[in-house]
């Protein structure tokens, strides 16, 4: 009958390859297998505790009840530290035995054995109480070792395929991003927020995060972020990023604890993460990072898992250099159209106009009478003014740099520059595919409205904190400044806010200030975007 009862495990064992259930049917068989009430499955971590405790046999809320799980002391500890069967009669009655806690059963009988994938010890199980009364037998012993040994077959499969389908998901989730990265259209997300979010998926984590070293002295940026709190990790860090300045993008990836992750994202809600692996993204020379975070109670990352992150960092920063360098010879060709242009009007237009003028004037010995005079001289006039516009036009379609960092960067680079030497440590938002939908003029104009405002809050307002946000939305672009400073009750005369406000307009946008007396300062800039696709500058167009 032992042996049918072994045989019936055996196949209970190799019904399902998800690595859960194989281990909770691996104690259900045992219990089965050995006529026990309770049975329990406990996975040794990399500190030689117990990562994992499953059991069998609690009725009802009797496992919540219970304060906390075993980590591994007493007698189950005994079998961790030595890793061979045991067999008691009474439980209580070992030199190990530490008790049990509050709303625990009480148990006599008690039965381990270990569980060896190979020459390493896996994990144990844990039998107790055999049901009619009395203890295990050697029979049960030797029955409980030789599922443990099947149990290990099982579960070195179970692992293999869960490594193979992790290698999957990460491969999966790099080659995802790379295409949508390498494929997105002008109304595509932000490439950091595309990064994070694949990131997101590909390493089954709770929290992915982007962050950017500006140096200054002023620590780490949060540039994009996905999953839970996502939204709070927005912003800059303290300075405090020592542990990171080894890290290359060809290193293996940082294991980060909770410590070390509250020193890098102050502020966050507590115990959101409590484990994390960061990686350094490659190219441009820039300090770029990739963390991934998970809570407490999750599984902790693998070596697949290690070695994966580069696998996936590989794909998403070759696939972000391909984008700059399509992005730059776009911009190329559009700074040669505007090479063309600038050639064109200086040796085709302005000669032209030059000699339209000329013959204008030559008649003037043709003609007599006052007004047609005064008309000739008009005429000149403008002709004259038109050139020397058209002059102005072609220097400044050829001052353009050949090379430009992109907005979102420059707009990172302002706030960090804007804050060097103030105690004060700026929020920062960034959504919306920003790069894409802005012209490069008018970022001028929204560039300089931000430092003013940044400059004003942090001159005038005495606030404790100040937060920048900047939304691209299908038809607009929306910049709010909010303090919490001692605002005011009559606008002042600043020739800085006339500035912002002329700038707005230049814009063809919007600029409100909302304010009052101990209660901050709003400044909402708002820009349709719709009219630079349309009647926007000409300098979209070339």
């Amino acid at each position: 009958m032992g042996i049918e009862n072994l045989l019936a495990a055996f196949a209970s064992m190799a019904d399902d390859i998800d690595l859960d259930t194989v281990l909770e049917r691996v104690i259900s068989a045992a219990c089965q297998l050995v006529d026990a009430r309770y049975g329990a499955l406990g996975v040794i971590g990399p500190d030689q505790t117990l990562s994992q405790f499953i059991t069998v046999g609690f009725k009802g809320d009797q496992t919540e009840r219970i304060a906390s799980l075993p980590h591994g002391h007493g007698v189950l500890g005994l079998l961790i530290a030595e890793p061979w069967p045991i067999r008691l009669q009474n439980l209580r009655q070992h030199e190990h035995a530490v008790g049990f806690p509050d709303h625990h059963p009480q148990m006599t009988s008690f039965l381990g054995v270990p569980i060896r994938i190979r020459d390493t010890v896996f994990g144990n199980l844990y039998l107790t109480e055999k049901n009619g009364g009395g203890g295990f037998t050697d029979a049960d012993e030797q029955l409980l070792v030789a599922l443990a040994a099947a149990a290990g077959v099982a579960i070195e499969n179970s692992r293999l395929f869960d490594d193979s389908r992790r290698r999957t998901r990460w491969l999966e989730g790099g080659l995802n991003a790379a295409r949508e990265l390498l494929e997105q259209s002008d109304d595509a997300r932000n490439d950091l927020e595309l990064i994070a979010h694949h990131a997101l998926l590909a390493s089954d984590s709770d929290l992915t995060v982007v962050l950017r070293d500006f140096g200054h002295q002023r620590g780490l940026i949060c540039e994009a972020s996905d999953g839970v709190h996502a939204g709070a990790f927005i912003g800059q860090s303290e300075a405090d990023n020592a542990q990171l300045d080894g890290l290359t993008a060809l290193s293996q990836p940082l294991l980060l604890t909770e410590e070390d992750i509250d020193r890098l994202l102050p502020g966050a809600p507590p115990s959101t993460i409590s484990t994390a692996l960061c990686t350094r993204l490659a190219g441009a020379g820039e300090r770029q990072f990739l963390l991934f975070g998970r809570p407490k109670g999750s599984p902790p990352f693998s070596d697949v898992d290690h070695e994966m992150v580069r696998s996936f960092t590989s794909h998403v920063a070759l696939s972000l250099e391909l984008l700059r360098a399509h992005r730059q010879r776009e911009q190329e060709a559009v700074f040669g159209d505007r090479d063309r242009i600038a050639r064109d009007l200086h040796d085709l237009v302005i000669q032209r106009l030059f000699a339209a003028g000329l013959s204008i004037q030559s008649l003037r010995k043709f003609v007599s009478g006052r007004e047609p005079l005064e008309r000739i001289g008009t005429v000149t006039v403008e002709l004259d003014a038109t050139i020397r516009e058209l002059r102005d036009t072609i220097y400044s379609l050829r001052s353009v740099p050949q090379i430009t960092p992109t907005f979102t960067s420059s707009i990172f680079a302002l706030v960090a520059n804007a804050f060097d030497g103030h105690d004060l440590q700026p929020v920062v938002h960034l959504s919306g595919p920003l790069d894409a939908v802005i012209d490069p003029e008018w970022a001028e104009h929204v560039r300089a409205i931000l430092l003013e405002g940044l400059s004003n809050a942090l001159r005038h307002a005495g606030a404790r904190t100040i937060t920048m946000t900047l939304q691209a939305f299908p038809d607009r672009l929306v910049l709010r400044i909010a303090d919490d400073g001692s605002g005011f009750e009559e606008m002042p005369s600043r020739s800085g806010l006339a500035n912002m406000r002329r700038r707005a307009d230049l814009c063809g946008g919007t600029l409100l200030i909302s304010t009052a007396p101990g209660h901050g300062t709003d400044v909402v800039l708002t820009v349709p975007l719709h009219d630079q696709r349309g009647e926007g500058p000409t300098g979209v167009e070339m």
